[in-house]
């Protein structure tokens, strides 16, 4: 038997509960909110999420470069019509029309690895424990040689690599995930079903995700502003998906989706008294339909939360947020648009308004697509991870002085994708894999560190067999739950809530990574 969908379901299923109150008119709430201008919350915690579509190949952004490692990485890598591994750290870049030292190579295009020179070294601060199946004595690393920027923040503490992630059920082994004795979450391979379990625990299909229950339950600290609760800068996103939370969803261009402003005098469909008409329709009250009273009042909300947000970026804080700096592209040498460091400025600039909003708690969707490497890894792959670099400290920059306040210790910024890649290349890329690395900024992050156990890379291969390795992918050490309720603890979420929230959390004997 089918149970009815009830009036309060209804409200739930549009946002009507959990955000603003349900009675008063939407214009009365947003004056309540105005209240509290000036009111900057000094416990003010907000998570960005910058999710990369497609499944960043990890092997390649930081890379164990240990000899014992790194001759390990280089067989993988070194082969196919456009080899894909990095040079080795101290490697100067070649000039096009040069001839490289380490492979022999005359460097005819921007785009191969010869070009960008060495890994950058990366120093942690904590030893890294040497793993089985390896030889070194000590474990050294380095990340993409184009991603400098992120290098520099590593070093200044602001920066942290979490090792080998995963979507997992359990802890497994590479043993027990060939023999199929332990669980493990279905579909690993399909970028839909693990871009929804890394959101939301489960696969496509799922309707609410790990950052809007955060936002469900820590929405209350926000009072008449919880709206904002949930802010998205790349459409719709199940990570934001909440209970009763509805994300709020902003476009680049700090812009509502739609915009009908008769106080300018817009016209609408040639006539100067459209929009205040059309208005005047949306959040009519005259229907005794409930059905219909609740949709105006979720639009009434909507068209009022819009206007209320175009003003806010108009305010000296958000308005003072700086452009993203130009930004060119390394294999091309073109100038084009930093998609990702856009949407952290309209990001910056919801942070801002803050001061005026007085909310407390928010949580944050930015995207950037184009990471399905399984052709041209080396053009495609090397200018995303420029782009997540150089947005992330620009990102950071902003931060660091907003209305003269530091906010870097009030933001935690981190990335997801759907995967990581096979360790070994295809000819000119990698396919599906995967566990993989992911990097976590900001001023409360004990950074320049590597957190988790970072894996014995390289494929079986005579006698050589990795214990974290089956096939061409890595097995995940490390959760996305521990990753998560790491960073959600930090927002304040309650233990017992995070057992809500991750109920495979319990199967780990670690409930955190140490790294907030």
């Amino acid at each position: 038997m089918t149970t009815p969908l009830d009036r309060r379901h209804f409200l739930r299923a549009s946002g009507a509960l959990g955000m603003l109150g349900a009675a008063a008119p939407f214009a009365m709430q947003l004056a309540a909110a105005g209240s509290a201008a000036s009111q900057s919350a000094p416990d003010y915690r907000a998570l960005v999420c910058i999710f990369l579509f497609g499944g960043n190949d990890a092997n390649n952004m930081v890379v164990a470069t240990d000899q014992d490692s790194y001759d390990r990485y280089w067989a993988a890598r070194r082969t196919g019509d456009d080899p894909i591994a990095l040079m080795p750290p101290g490697a100067a870049p070649v000039p096009i029309g040069g001839t490289s030292s380490v492979t022999g190579r005359t460097v005819t295009s921007a785009r191969m690895p010869e070009a960008w020179g060495g890994l950058l070294p990366l120093v942690p601060r904590t030893v890294n424990p040497v793993p089985a199946g390896t030889s070194a004595s000590v474990r050294t690393f380095g990340i993409h040689p184009l991603m400098a920027p992120a290098k520099t923040l590593f070093d200044a503490g602001r920066l942290a690599v979490v090792a080998n992630v995963g979507t997992l059920v359990r802890p497994i082994t590479k043993a027990q995930y060939q023999a199929r004795t332990v669980s493990y979450p279905a579909n690993l391979f399909s970028h839909n079903d693990q871009q929804s379990t890394w959101q939301a625990g489960a696969g496509e299909g799922a309707k609410v995700g790990w950052g809007g229950r955060m936002g469900d339950i820590l929405a209350s600290q926000n009072g008449t502003s919880s709206l904002f609760t949930a802010i998205s800068t790349a459409g719709n996103a199940v990570w934001l998906s909440g209970q009763s939370i509805v994300q709020y969803q902003l476009s680049t261009g700090a812009q509502p989706g739609v915009v009908i402003n008769g106080a300018t005098g817009t016209s609408l469909f040639g006539s100067s008294v459209g929009p205040a008409k059309a208005r005047e329709i949306l959040q009519g009250r005259s229907t005794t339909s409930l059905a219909g009273l609740d949709y105006s009042t979720v639009t009434e909300r909507s068209m009022g939360a819009a206007s209320t947000l175009n003003s806010l970026f108009t305010q000296s804080l958000s308005a003072a947020i700086p452009a993203p700096p130009a930004y060119t592209n390394p294999v091309s040498g073109l100038t084009e648009t930093n998609s990702l460091a856009v949407q952290l400025q309209t990001v910056a600039k919801a942070i801002a308004s803050q001061r005026t909003t007085g909310v407390k708690r928010q949580v944050f969707f930015v995207s950037l697509g184009g990471w399905d490497t399984h052709d041209f890894q080396n053009s495609a792959q090397s200018n995303n991870l420029s782009k997540v670099a150089a947005a992330m400290a620009y990102f950071d920059g902003a931060l660091s002085s907003i209305g003269g306040v530091d906010m870097r210790s009030n933001v935690t910024t981190f990335t997801a994708s759907d995967f990581s890649r096979t360790f070994t290349t295809n000819g000119d890329g990698t396919d599906h894999a995967w566990g993989g690395h992911q990097l976590v900024m900001g001023g409360s992050v004990r950074g320049g560190d590597i957190y988790g156990q970072f894996p014995t890379v390289g494929v079986d291969l005579g006698s050589f067999r990795n214990p974290d390795m089956a096939g061409n992918a890595l097995v995940p050490t490390t959760s996305v739950d521990q990753y998560a309720a790491t960073m959600g603890r930090w927002l304040g979420v309650s233990e017992g809530n995070l057992d809500l929230i991750f109920p495979n959390l319990r199967n780990f004997a670690s409930r955190g990574l140490g790294f907030l």
